[in-house]
């Protein structure tokens, strides 16, 4: 008989528990945490006001993950518009970028150069790019790599742009150069259905969630309770353990569960693999030791409505301040906001676990984001009323240098472990978007219930291609992005 454990109530746990339940497979569900479900998919909430943990689009290409949406909240879904901007030099651009406003609020003389410095690069182009300063600098030239991407990007990593692998620009800006930006800028089809071969940054609407993200992950717990899944909170996982073909799961609460065909983990890799009995050879232990994450904490304001700006979020590339993206959770849903003539900010600074950002105090944190909300021009310091912060630990798996080694070296030790799932975007070490991690759950899941191995779940985003670049649930079949074949 099949009895699944997962570990982790995010949204690739969550998927994999729900679809399983209703194959009628025994499933417990492990989460650390005694409170909130969802991962960094949930909502947090403070005196009435809910706020997201990063901002989450509901939009993919994949029809299966569009329904599983449907199915779990129908009409508790929004339908939102997408609008953001870029903050530099004092100046706020349009995001995808307008060519004739970032022209003018560049000036002529650094437009000219940023246009021969693209030209530049078309014509002596870095041969086979191995970083994301390289990659990008290919697609828009030296000068607008320096302006748009260099200073928000080692923001948000914390290392050198030429240290941070070229797979992740290709990831998540593949195809958008700066011809291509200012054609669509100039040029838009509007004969074409909406998101209709448009590069993933253009996509210009999404579902959301009344009160945010964490409402689908609540309602998806409720309704794998209903189909007899059982989801233990406060109950971390220590150890697992494989004795013949079956494992055990040793709790944070010295507890031992066993009798499992199967364990499907959205753990981070770097704390599930030393856990596993027996012990992976050293060279796995090793990869997973220097396996890095990126760690932010949210500081949310609460504020008079001045009507400062309506975007969801607004990137912030100018280096004087250290907050690098500013979210507006009233316009990524307005049930968010208990309170009609209040708005609700939330500043995102990204750190390292342990470092002076993360180890200040909360009152020293809120007083950083005044000053800094102010400085940008978004609201003044006397209109905030009241702060909360948000700390969120290892919310991107690193793409260094060495990390696809490290990741091969720990799959191959993985082999001798039958039964074993690794899903989502921390438990495969991979920069999945929330649908691309409930992919991966939906094909461990058709797995377990098929009782063979028709589906590789590292299959999933291995194409270097976005999941959002097109219509939504444009593919009929279980995949959108990255259409992982049947293994022969």
């Amino acid at each position: 008989m099949k009895k699944v454990a997962i570990i982790g109530a995010g949204p690739a746990g969550l998927t994999a528990a729900y679809l399983l339940g209703k194959a009628n497979v025994a499933v417990t569900v492990f989460e650390k945490d005694p409170t909130y479900v969802g991962g960094i998919s949930r909502t947090e909430t403070y005196k009435g006001f809910h706020f997201d943990i990063g901002g989450h689009r509901f939009f993919s290409k994949s029809q299966e993950v569009e329904d599983f949406w449907t199915e779990i909240l129908g009409d508790e879904m929004l339908e939102r518009p997408r609008s953001s901007r870029i903050f530099y030099n004092n100046n706020f651009f349009s995001y995808p970028l307008v060519a004739m406003e970032a022209l003018l609020k560049l000036g002529i003389f650094q437009s000219i150069l940023c246009v021969l410095s693209y030209l530049q690069a078309k014509v002596f182009p870095i041969k086979d790019p191995k970083n994301f300063e390289e990659w990008v600098t290919n697609q828009f030239g030296k000068r607008l790599f320096n302006i748009f991407f260099k200073t928000y990007t080692e923001k948000v990593w914390g290392i050198p742009c030429n240290e941070i692998s070229a797979d992740w620009a290709a990831q998540r800006i593949k195809g958008l150069s700066l011809s291509s930006a200012i054609w669509n800028a100039l040029f838009p089809n509007k004969n074409k259905k909406k998101g209709d071969g448009v590069i993933k940054t253009l996509i210009d609407s999404f579902r959301y969630p009344k009160s945010g993200p964490g409402l689908m992950w609540e309602t998806c717990v409720e309704k794998s309770k209903a189909l007899g899944v059982e989801i233990l909170m406060d109950k971390g996982v220590k150890n697992i353990e494989l004795k013949g073909d079956l494992w055990s799961v040793h709790t944070s609460k010295n507890e031992v569960l066993d009798g499992f065909s199967h364990v499907l983990s959205s753990a981070p890799m770097r704390e599930l693999i030393p856990c596993i009995i027996p012990a992976l050879p050293q060279k796995s232990l090793t990869a997973a030791s220097k396996l890095g994450y990126r760690d932010f904490l949210t500081v949310v304001l609460i504020c008079k409505d001045e009507d400062a700006f309506i975007d969801n979020w607004i990137y912030i590339h100018d280096p004087k301040v250290k907050v690098g993206r500013v979210q507006n959770f009233k316009s990524w849903s307005p049930y968010m906001v208990p309170d009609p003539s209040m708005a609700c900010y939330g500043l995102e600074y990204f750190c390292f676990e342990g470092d002076g950002l993360w180890t200040s105090s909360n009152e020293d944190l809120i007083a950083l984001g005044k000053k800094e909300i102010s400085q940008i021009g978004l609201t003044k310091e006397n209109s905030v009323v009241d702060g909360y912060v948000v700390r969120q630990p290892k919310a991107y798996p690193v793409y260094d240098q060495d990390y696809k080694e490290h990741l091969l070296d720990i799959r191959e030790g993985l082999n001798s472990y039958p039964g074993l799932y690794l899903v989502g975007r921390n438990g495969m070490h991979k920069y999945n978007n929330q649908d691309h991690s409930m992919m991966t759950a939906m094909l461990a899941a058709k797995n377990i219930i098929s009782g063979s191995q028709l589906y590789d779940v590292w299959d999933v985003n291995e194409d270097a291609e976005y999941h959002e670049g097109g219509d939504r649930g444009a593919e009929s079949g279980i995949v959108g992005r990255a259409v992982p074949g049947k293994i022969n």
